[in-house]
């Protein structure tokens, strides 16, 4: 960065450079354009050309955070396993990380169930009844199965013919790819001094990745107006009336975990709740808009580290592992209310025990959902399991991505809220930094680093 970049953004004052305004900034714009899409006439078959560019920015945006997926995920997680060599006590941090995630899935999905019985969401909709669903499904078996990698990857390819032209996908599998990373990551430990070469290596690749992320993090506001707007062109109010019942009810849900539940686990603590939100912000707004907490990790990563004072050792393996596996918004609260919704709509009474399998579910099945959008594969879990027609889950898809934007941002929060926990409990917690004043500018070591690499160096090691 030249002296005369840094004098022109000094001019900018500070508020309109922080990311937070930035994205909420956006989010109004989004609003707006995709108002004035639907309104002139876009539709999701026949869009304009506004519909079509804010359409066009939002899935490219998506595109461009699920290419960094697969090898974020394989570096962070072989990364995290081997930064446990650097904390005391690893072992029993890692089983009070798990039994958190637990605790809380578990606070979560009661809520769900209760809402779902106080507000009955799916009587009385209004709604014709829902044809036989024909789309993703999961089971248990599905899941064990799936555990498995079939490639070193974890990638597989599907080939469709349309009109005599073949085109192939590729897809890649969460799972698979997060268990081979434990693998690895387990094997390079036991291997001891002979593997510190490739661990170096990966360590390399990781802050490559991360870099990379982080650029494109930094468009995030771009992005934003372009999912927001989409979102609204496509489905709108008319879609979200016919579900409005059912959608405030996930969102009363998530609202009373994000800032009834965390703040009482926070203030349980000894904590300040006012710091976690200010330090945690900027990771939720992004998990909002991209509705990715895979997506989100770096800057998850960040503020855990630097605003709510996790030590780095500890934080680099608790996030990565809450970013595929933890779950408050897509795995405990939606399968809860999404099941009872489709019980309540077909006629279906449920009893004690199916109560009981919801959160069972929820709470073990969470590595379902995979850190990525949507949570479908979760919910036909879910109904599979306690013996529900699963086509109610197309009654669900029209709204999924408004939906999916409040699910990621809880999912987010306590992605960050766990590791704080269990850092603080166990006495590591950095509570000089916890309790600093906010920046609310996650990028400003990046820029040191642009323009004084070796002072940052310096600082970091």
């Amino acid at each position: 960065m030249t002296s005369a970049d840094r004098v022109s953004t000094s001019r900018i004052p500070k508020w309109v450079r922080s990311f937070g305004v930035q994205i909420i900034a956006a989010l109004i714009i989004g609003l707006g354009l995709g108002l004035l899409a639907k309104y002139t006439g876009s539709i999701e078959e026949s869009p304009t050309g506004l519909g079509a560019t804010l359409k066009i920015i939002g899935s490219s945006y998506v595109s461009l955070l699920q290419a960094a997926v697969v090898p974020l995920i394989f570096t962070a997680v072989v990364s995290s396993i081997a930064n446990l060599r650097q904390v005391s006590n690893a072992a029993k941090l890692a089983w009070n990380t798990l039994l958190w995630f637990a605790i809380t899935a578990l606070i979560a999905v009661l809520i769900g169930i209760g809402l779902g019985v106080l507000i009955k969401p799916g009587a009385g909709t209004g709604i014709a009844e829902a044809g036989q669903y024909s789309g993703r499904t999961g089971d248990w078996w599905a899941f064990l199965t799936g555990l498995f990698p079939k490639n070193f990857l974890g990638l597989g390819a599907s080939t469709s013919v349309v009109d005599g032209t073949a085109t192939t996908n590729i897809s890649f599998n969460v799972l698979q790819i997060l268990v081979i990373a434990i693998v690895v990551g387990i094997a390079a430990l036991k291997v001891g001094k002979a593997a510190e070469p490739f661990l170096n290596l990966n360590a390399s690749a990781l802050a490559v990745i991360q870099k990379v992320l982080w650029w494109i993090i930094r468009i995030a506001p771009l992005g934003t107006i372009g999912l927001i707007g989409n979102a609204v062109a496509v489905y709108g109010w008319d879609t979200m009336g016919s579900l409005g019942k059912f959608a405030g009810t996930i969102y009363i849900g998530l609202i009373l975990v994000l800032f009834v539940v965390y703040p009482v686990l926070i203030k349980s603590h000894g904590l300040s709740v006012r710091q976690y939100f200010s330090g945690v912000w900027p990771a939720v707004q992004l998990g909002f808009v991209s509705r990715s907490s895979i997506g989100t990790l770096p800057l998850t990563q960040r503020v855990t580290e630097r605003s709510l004072g996790v030590p780095r050792a500890y934080a680099s393996f608790a996030v990565p592992l809450g970013a595929t596996t933890k779950m408050d918004g897509c795995a405990a609260i939606y399968p809860a209310v999404a099941a009872i919704f489709v019980a309540q709509f077909f006629g279906i009474q449920l009893d004690l025990t199916q109560y009981l399998l919801i959160v069972l579910v929820s709470v073990l099945g969470s590595a379902a959902t995979a850190g990525t959008t949507g949570a479908v594969v979760m919910l036909t879990l879910t109904l599979s399991t306690l013996g529900l027609p699963l086509a109610g889950v197309g009654l669900l898809l029209a709204i999924d991505p408004i939906i999916d934007m409040g699910r990621t941002a809880v999912n987010v929060a306590g992605q960050a809220l766990v590791p704080t926990i269990v850092a603080k409990r166990q006495g590591i917690l950095d509570e000089t930094l916890y309790n600093a004043p906010r920046t609310e500018q996650p990028f400003t070591d990046d820029d040191a680093a642009e323009s004084a690499p070796s002072e940052l160096a310096d600082t970091r090691a």
